[in-house]
């Protein structure tokens, strides 16, 4: 039975939430890359978006990239704990969340392009 409830459960969540952003941070590339897009980006979000909403649009999809890439990394972590054989199971799930990961990038550019041109 879980022992943390309350207020302490908050904490060790968020404690757990930090070691995940520091494990990506440090060994997902991709995720690194995506974090300075995002910190170029979002300035010229808020600056360009006419409204409240289009800001929101415009971020939340910065935001959706960085959720789909850290879940892809998560994917690809467990799949090469299980086996680093080649197997096409473990091929497909990993191409999966990379397919994942082009949809957020290509509904970001459609949002973007929609919104700013």
């Amino acid at each position: 039975m879980n022992q943390h409830t309350g207020f302490t459960r908050i904490i060790k969540a968020f404690g757990y939430s930090l070691a995940g952003f520091k494990a990506a941070w440090l060994n997902e590339a991709a995720f690194r890359q995506e974090v300075l897009l995002c910190i170029i980006l979002l300035p010229i979000a808020v600056w360009f978006g006419d409204n409240n909403l289009e800001r929101i649009l415009l971020i939340s999809c910065l935001f959706l990239v960085l959720i789909t890439e850290l879940l892809n990394s998560a994917l690809e972590a467990i799949a090469d704990r299980i086996s680093t054989e080649k197997h096409p199971l473990i091929k497909h799930a990993k191409d999966f969340g990379s397919a994942a990961v082009f949809i957020a990038f290509a509904y970001t550019a459609l949002v973007w392009g929609l919104l700013l041109w």
